[in-house]
């Protein structure tokens, strides 16, 4: 075996082994491949008397592009840097027909394709239920990945609607009619008149017709 052969063996062996230990510590399901770029043929290294030993150069997780440090620390030591590609391919959710800017999603709206997700910069799903009821933030083409970034919650109140505001305080829970005064989508503060005292307070929505303060 030639030296640049025992590299790539070498090199190939540690990033199978680091991606199986790092989809398996953190209960990722995908398949992965391995490519190893290919040496300069003028290298010229000693024969290494010890086995060689691999390490991680960059980046922290062995995905994408990834440059392996490989050491000879025999009696004639050396390190040289090996670049290489590692791809992991994952279901995950993409668009299956034209929608427009803030199109509330539905099942029908997605589907599961599987992609290299080394290379999906800005994130992806794996569960069409992500995103199922929220709405997007830009207009998207049919095959084209959906990802957080293209997601906010969609309005479960309207301006007009009717609503049940909940006071809650440490003993008590008090529950009176109201009109809401903006959109709101869960967790949002919106303005809402209390329809008793014709007061106008903030009050955070919890779901469709429900919103809720402190007292």
């Amino acid at each position: 075996m030639t030296l640049p052969d025992e590299l790539i063996g070498t090199t190939q062996r540690f990033l199978e082994q680091a991606v199986d230990e790092y989809l398996r510590r953190s209960e990722i399901q995908g398949r992965h491949e391995v490519q190893v770029n290919r040496l300069d043929p003028r290298l010229r290294l000693p024969q290494c008397d010890e086995p060689l030993t691999a390490s991680l150069e960059s980046p922290a997780q062995p995905l994408g592009r990834v440059t392996v440090r490989v050491r000879c620390e025999g009696s004639a030591p050396w390190t040289v840097f090996v670049p290489a590609q590692v791809r992991l391919f994952r279901q995950v959710v993409v668009i299956s027909r034209p929608l427009k800017r803030e199109n509330v999603l539905t099942e029908q709206d997605l589907s599961l394709v599987e992609r290299d997700v080394g290379l999906l910069n800005q994130g992806y799903l794996t569960d069409p239920g992500q995103a199922i009821g929220k709405k997007l933030t830009r207009p998207m083409l049919p095959d084209q990945i959906l990802a957080p970034v293209h997601l906010q919650q969609a309005e479960v109140i309207r301006k007009g609607d009717q609503v049940v505001i909940t006071a809650r305080g440490a003993a008590v829970s008090v529950r009176m009619p109201g009109e809401a005064l903006s959109d709101g989508a869960p967790g949002q503060q919106i303005r809402v008149r209390n329809q008793r005292s014709q007061r106008v307070i903030k009050a955070r929505v919890v779901g469709p017709g429900q919103v809720e303060v402190a007292m």
